[in-house]
């Protein structure tokens, strides 16, 4: 019972601990899992039930790929052929190599280590004692980059008996404290554009260029720049977990493409982004989708050369409004664009 208060001790200590670190995935994450397993024993052990084996785990990864797994669980359902019940627990410690990359959905894996049981019967005088090497895989399912689902099977093989029995098993489990997100990078304010609401022909928020023009960008100061430019902007928004430019924003696009047409020496580069949802891995590759979407509407919609359009994508690493609401997560589901020429 030592051992099983000293592992439920140490589970407690690390979930208290998720409200401090960073959540994420990769080298140096840990991950906490409640389970159940199925053993089917050999025909040797002469058990009529197979057992029912709930238990915990407690994992690190040493890389992005390779997890040092403790588990401990307990025998229960097991009887023996004359009516007895069994009672007892295994020990174990696996290491398991992950396939995919860490922010993947899914993330097969393969396991081997060592366990130790030790179980008795009601009546009886001892406990029997075994050790297994363990071998086994299966895959686990990434709800959030966060919470997980697993399922597997483990073959068995009892050195000291010389038998092999099996386990098949599932579990939720939880992961943190490895890598963490890249922090977000800073917004640009945008440049301010003087307004003229009383139709005089000049700014109305200026400060030491009072004879500005209206409707020029300005500095902080309320003076023109030192170079006067022109600019067109872009902002295509997107459905959830989409890249398909919806037909509202081709007009905006075919604005953007006109205006490069006008100034045939400009050139940009198209910027997508998502919301926060769903791994990181799968967000940066759907930017990147939603960029490349917008870049082959510019280049083969509206004539735009390729060499002048880049593409690329952020992830979820630039957002402009709150993840935690819908309205925020439907603005930072977006492509972004901009370009600048000296006016003629």
């Amino acid at each position: 019972m030592k051992l099983k208060n000293t592992l439920g001790l140490a589970i407690g200590s690390l979930i208290a601990a998720t409200s401090f670190g960073a959540l994420a995935q990769g080298q140096g994450a840990v991950e906490i899992e409640g389970y159940a397993k199925k053993q089917y024993f050999d025909s040797d052990r002469n058990f009529k039930n197979d057992g029912i084996l709930p238990g915990g785990s407690i994992g690190y990864f040493l890389t992005d790929d390779v997890e040092l797994r403790l588990a401990y669980d307990e025998v229960h359902n097991a009887v023996t052929d004359n009516g007895q019940d069994v009672k007892g627990s295994n020990a174990a410690l696996d290491g398991l190599y992950h396939f995919n990359n860490p922010g993947d959905m899914v993330r097969p894996y393969l396991s081997g280590g060592f366990s130790h049981q030790s179980i008795d019967q009601n009546g009886s005088s001892g406990r029997d004692h075994s050790t297994f090497a363990n071998v086994g895989g299966g895959a686990k399912l990434y709800f959030t980059e966060n919470f997980y689902a697993r399922a597997g099977v483990e073959a068995q093989y009892n050195i000291d008996q010389g038998n092999t029995e099996w386990a098949p098993s599932v579990g939720i489990g939880v992961n943190f404290g490895g890598g963490s997100k890249p922090a977000a990078a800073p917004v640009p304010a945008p440049a301010e554009v003087c307004s003229d609401s009383d139709n005089d022909g000049v700014c109305d928020n200026v400060d030491k260029c009072p004879d500005t023009p209206a409707n020029v960008t300005v500095d902080a100061d309320g003076c023109p720049a030192v170079a006067e430019v022109v600019r067109v902007e872009l902002d295509v928004k997107f459905d959830f977990d989409k890249s398909v430019v919806k037909p509202n924003s081709y007009g905006d696009i075919k604005n953007l493409a006109d205006f490069m047409t006008q100034y045939p020496s400009t050139s940009t580069t198209v910027e997508g982004h998502t919301d926060s949802v769903g791994p990181d891995a799968y967000n940066q590759k759907l930017s990147e989708r939603r960029a490349n979407a917008v870049k082959q509407v510019l280049t083969n919609q509206y004539g735009v050369e390729s060499s002048r359009v880049q593409s690329v994508g952020y992830g979820e690493t630039r957002p402009v409004a709150d993840n935690a609401t819908d309205a925020g997560r439907a603005v930072n589901r977006r492509v972004e664009a901009q370009v600048e020429a000296q006016a003629k």
